[in-house]
């Protein structure tokens, strides 16, 4: 089985992008980010003859936004991560495929707002580590894809590319994404990648021909997916296409 995650940053700019992904790499799921849009507003029919099915969860405004795309049936099993009824935000969707509940999630970035955006942030990693241990518990594979917004370790961005004071990067940040990975994740990059500076995501302009990147978008998987793992693939060629995101699309393929 193969898995991929990428933030679109809009939907509705990239679809192009996102058919040509889809044909060349064949994931059996793609879970988007940053979709940009409502529900009702996502180009379905740029992937109607694709052979894969699609899901969507927009958010009225035009920010935010999450999908997944599916070559497998899936029943999808949530839109909202639980525990906190005002959050309107749409950053989660969650399905059964394949054997396995998959999530797709585009965790806050914690740098707009003020003190409360960035406590917004802390407050969905530890709603989403609650939840997590509850599908943890079930002896179900599970795994969590998407825009983290952490960089996890120094190893994870270009040095100097971020203010320590960045909320990618404080130590408030590291450590709510160490307390979700403590409750038995693995990060799928580096359990094959350990030492290697990877990027999954370049500002506009020249951030991407420097490789002044971060790695920001993750893959973690329960230890049943874990022992599973075969390959890792960064798809460096989306970023260097005309007008792309500024992510990238990670694959992990499961034998």
């Amino acid at each position: 089985m193969r898995l991929s995650t990428l933030n679109v940053n809009s939907i509705r700019k990239r679809a192009p992008l996102v058919r040509e992904f889809l044909d060349r790499a064949q994931p059996d799921l793609l879970f988007l980010q940053e979709l940009k849009c409502k529900t009702e507003e996502f180009p379905g029919d740029a992937f109607a003859d694709s052979g894969y099915r699609w899901h969507a969860v927009g958010q009225h405004g035009g920010r935010n936004g999450v999908a997944v795309l599916s070559k497998l049936p899936f029943e999808v099993v949530a839109e909202v991560l639980p525990g906190e009824d005002e959050d309107t935000h749409a950053r989660y969707v969650e399905v059964a495929a394949g054997g396995a509940r998959l999530a797709g999630i585009y965790l806050p970035n914690g740098n707009s707002g003020g003190a409360e955006g960035y406590a917004y942030k802390l407050r969905w990693m530890q709603r989403l580590r609650t939840l997590a241990a509850e599908r943890l518990e079930d002896t179900t594979p599970y795994a969590i894809l998407g825009d983290f917004n952490v960089c996890p370790t120094a190893l994870d961005l270009e040095p100097g590319a971020l203010p320590p004071t960045d909320a990618l990067v404080r130590p408030e940040s590291r450590s709510a994404f160490r307390a979700l990975m403590h409750l038995g994740l693995t990060d799928a990059v580096r359990a094959l990648h350990p030492e290697e500076r990877l990027y999954t995501y370049w500002d506009y302009g020249a951030a991407f021909n420097a490789n002044r990147g971060l790695r920001i978008d993750h893959v973690l998987l329960s230890a049943s997916l874990a022992e599973r793992l075969d390959k890792v693939e960064i798809d460096m060629s989306l970023r260097s296409q005309e007008q792309p995101s500024d992510h990238t699309a990670v694959t992990v393929t499961l034998r």
